[in-house]
């Protein structure tokens, strides 16, 4: 099977995207938008987004992505006067302290891995600095560039008063919402809660996780009303999300690592569930399912910090049922005596990929040449085209304030 996944051409899941369709901006009611809902039997209907309470399954449990996407796009300029050449330093992820909420607690500095923009005027020993106001305190946040890897840059933040400013506090007040670059505009001050969800609490995303987007607070509650379960998980989005596959096959694509945190208790919920897990959004389908496989890598003893790309795939891959698999993730977590998962996953998920924890999505209409658009693929049995063609057809919007779509198998 990994032989026939790996050398699947990308170029069978490219389609004419007309740069109209593209929504720039969401709906001023962001529940009011269209939804196309795939039937277990291939059926399409459409309807509205807040219409999700009555479509889902009486028997569903929805399970959603908390995190929260933080203002990763800080703007340097060189010079004691800041009038020279500009330097954008994009966060990716927290080195020292490597735990997310540790670095965003710090109160005297903390080393992030980075992209740079315009990199090659940030020279070697050049401190960069910004004055900010955090709260009312005029504080000045200072860079320094300590070590490169590739296209990455390890750079230490560092400010003035210490002790009293958390990073957070920081990169609230000097960054903004990285908005993903297929929107083709610069950030705009509504982007700080439009691309936000409703939901989102946990600090640590570069992108946000749009399917979520989609719910107001008075969807939610219909949602409980109805009967239906919401229980959360955390997947940390990174930028990696917005690169499309380079290579011919699929199989010469690297995955981006993405740290995941799930509670014990919705582990144990999942191992013993009748009910229908639907996942709001991709990044809750990749956590999802990335819990089954970890639990097979318990069951053999492996060492559980990240998932291996196409270990879903090998050969050497347990056939152990979901509840087995969990139950060794279980076993695992409590003999480190730890109420919650926390690893990395770089999961991809392709056709010939079998699901076997999640059994319905919500989720937007993705890019052209995207692992997303694979992903659907492999959950609606390559009938991906099909919809995105009626989606064209019938004037959906598309990417990530779009519109949506609720697969269910």
């Amino acid at each position: 099977m990994i032989t026939d996944t790996t050398s699947i051409s990308i170029d069978d899941f490219d389609y004419p995207l007309p740069d109209h369709r593209i929504a720039r901006h969401p709906l001023a009611d962001r529940d009011r938008c269209l939804l196309m809902v795939r039937r277990p039997d291939g059926t399409i209907e459409h309807s509205r987004f807040d219409s999700l309470p009555s479509l889902l399954p009486s028997d569903s449990i929805l399970v959603a992505n908390n995190t929260r996407v933080i203002n990763a796009r800080l703007r340097f300029r060189k010079g004691d006067d800041r009038s020279g050449a500009r330097i954008e330093v994009f966060c990716l992820e927290p080195i020292a302290p490597a735990d997310y909420e540790r670095s965003f607690a710090s109160t005297d500095g903390c080393e992030w891995t980075c992209f740079v923009g315009n990199s090659k005027r940030w020279t070697d020993g050049l401190t960069l600095s910004l004055p900010i106001v955090v709260d009312g305190m005029e504080v000045e946040l200072r860079a320094d560039r300590t070590g490169r890897s590739g296209n990455a840059s390890t750079v230490r933040f560092s400010w003035t008063a210490p002790r009293q400013v958390t990073f957070s506090q920081i990169i609230s007040a000097a960054g903004e919402i990285p908005i993903p670059p297929y929107l083709g505009r610069n950030t705009e001050s509504s982007d700080s809660s439009d691309y936000q969800t409703v939901y989102s609490r946990i600090e640590g995303s570069v992108a946000a996780p749009t399917a979520g987007l989609h719910f107001t607070p008075s969807l939610l509650d219909a949602v409980s009303q109805a009967g239906i379960p919401r229980r959360e998980v955390t997947l940390h989005v990174g930028a990696g999300t917005f690169q499309p596959v380079k290579s011919d096959t699929i199989g010469h694509h690297e995955m981006h690592s993405e740290l995941i945190v799930v509670d014990r208790s919705l582990i144990s919920e999942l191992a013993s569930t009748d009910r229908r897990v639907v996942a709001v959004g991709t990044t809750s389908v990749r956590t999802l399912e990335s819990l089954y496989h970890l639990g097979c890598m318990a069951a053999q003893g492996l060492p559980l910090t990240e998932l291996p790309q196409w270990y879903p795939y090998s050969p050497d891959h347990p056939e152990l049922s979901v509840a087995d698999a969990l139950q060794a993730l279980l076993s695992r977590l409590d003999a480190g005596k730890s109420d919650r998962l926390v690893a990395s996953t770089r999961i991809i998920i392709a056709p010939g990929y079998r699901f076997r924890i999640v059994r319905g999505m919500v989720t937007n209409f993705h890019q052209p040449r995207s692992t997303l658009l694979l992903l659907v693929s492999a959950f609606t049995g390559g009938d991906w085209r099909r919809m995105y063609d009626e989606a064209l057809h019938r004037s959906y919007r598309f990417l990530s304030y779009g519109d949506a779509q609720l697969l269910l198998s």
